[in-house]
């Protein structure tokens, strides 16, 4: 923190920017906006409405947790049961594995017990809305990866990385989507910048990495997908860096879609693993990172091409995603693939080859300054305009309506063939076809209802 801060002071002007206004902070503090950012564990929490992101982070440790102890009530039921050595092994070593993995995550997540949220309103005027795909726990491995077991991984990610820099200098570098911060961490003992910069939205991440670069040992418990014996179902790991990352390195909580820093604040931004899971496509980040390099700054790429939305246009292939970063105001100066091990945990049968691209572009153009991120229109934000009939809640309406008749049809005394007659006394799809669907659907609720009670 120390060191950030005094980063700042030696610049005309401050690196950091309100998410809200984008108006210089004064300490954590935006005046305008008269907003106190905080800071947990010597992390900063430079969210927009950092109390709706607090909030929304804890509610989804308590889902987390809950989870936790259903799959521990599951593993103590399936004990009582006629079991072969391995499996009670195995099973044992899963209760224990749980127990340990909560306490744990209490104790890594135990800053976020410090704050109070803020009203939903609040949180939905600011465009603050998480990605709803992202649990507290969707990265565990890379953290795994990162200080434990992957140091063959680590190696190949930083020397493809420096690979494309061919000796570019930075002294004020910036992760956007650092995780766990492995790859800025060996970046920032590589390059020895100033400043690193390691950028995630996700608080587990952040508060592992920022503990372990300070040369602390975090424990936390891992299950590999395909434990090469029963007792490697769950294993008791310790994190650790090589040797603490020394002054400069900081992790900070933000929204990649509204990085709280100043135009021109770095002289190197990389994205990790980062373009093709942002929802939105990659062409909004792409002018944030433009307006946050200086002119004549890098910015490099670095993991899978695999875009996946819903719009076509977005799934871009690696040719499409070089012209794009043309059009955003860069030129690739270097780019090259390689197929490296991607989460090959030695404790599991589990894990992959994948082939990795890394590229480095020149920042040749400074494009207007993007506008601010909006995460949801005005009719649902503002309820004052009119809601769109859009075909999907159409689709959706009749999906609802059927579902509807076919639940009033359910009285305990029909059997599936019978509301399929019904069905088709209301012309709504053939006996046949009723049946068909009927199944179907009852099979999916059943599935539900059975994984409702083990919560």
């Amino acid at each position: 923190m120390s060191e950030m801060m005094s980063e700042m002071m030696t610049e005309q002007t401050s690196l950091l920017a309100c998410p809200r206004c984008d108006q210089p902070l004064e300490g954590w503090q935006c005046r305008a906006c008269q907003v106190a950012f905080p800071v947990h564990d010597g992390i900063p929490w430079l969210f927009a409405d950092p109390g709706a992101a607090i909030t929304e982070w804890q509610n989804r440790w308590q889902h987390a947790l809950a989870r936790i102890d259903a799959d521990r009530q599951s593993v103590r039921s399936a004990l009582k049961g006629q079991l072969s050595a391995p499996t009670r092994r195995r099973l044992d070593a899963l209760a224990q594995g749980y127990a340990e993995h909560r306490a744990q995550l209490d104790a890594i997540l135990a800053p976020l017990k410090l704050s109070q949220g803020s009203r939903l309103d609040t949180h939905l005027a600011l465009r603050t809305r998480l990605p709803g795909t992202q649990g507290i726990l969707s990265y565990d491995a890379n953290v795994h990866r990162d200080w434990c077991w992957g140091e063959s991984e680590n190696e190949a990610a930083l020397s493809e990385v420096t690979a494309v820099l061919n000796g570019t200098s930075a002294s004020r570098v910036l992760i956007l989507g650092a995780g766990a911060g492995r790859l800025a961490y060996d970046l920032h003992r590589t390059l020895q910048p100033a400043l690193t910069v390691a950028m995630d939205l996700n608080p587990l991440l952040a508060y592992v990495g920022h503990r372990v670069c300070l040369g602390e040992v975090v424990e936390l418990t891992e299950f590999p997908l395909a434990p090469l014996t029963p007792e490697q179902g769950a294993i008791k790991r310790r994190l650790q860096a090589p040797e603490p990352a020394g002054t400069g390195l900081q992790f900070v909580l933000a929204d990649v879609m509204r990085p709280p820093f100043q135009p021109g604040s770095f002289d190197l931004v990389i994205t990790p693993w980062l373009l093709d899971v942002i929802e939105g496509g990659a062409a909004p980040v792409l002018a944030r990172i433009n307006h946050l390099l200086i002119d004549g700054g890098t910015w490099v790429n670095h993991g899978s091409v695999a875009f996946q939305s819903p719009d076509p246009a977005l799934r871009l292939t690696l040719e499409e995603l070089g012209c794009l970063a043309t059009e955003m105001g860069f030129q690739t100066t270097t780019g090259r693939e390689a197929s490296l091990p991607y989460m090959n945990c030695p404790d599991s049968r589990h894990g992959r080859i994948e082939t990795v691209s890394t590229s480095s572009a020149r920042k040749v153009e400074t494009l207007q300054k993007p506008e601010k991120h909006r995460a949801l229109p005005d009719w649902i934000v503002t309820g004052k305009c009119p809601v769109p009939a859009l075909s999907s809640f159409q689709n959706q309406a009749m999906s609802t309506r059927i579902h509807a008749f076919i639940m009033s049809l359910i009285d305990g005394r029909r059997s599936l063939k019978d509301m399929a007659r019904e069905m088709e006394a209301q012309q709504l799809m053939t006996r046949q076809e009723g049946e068909e669907a009927l199944r179907g659907f009852l099979t999916k609720m059943y599935d539900e209802a059975g994984r409702s009670s083990a919560l």
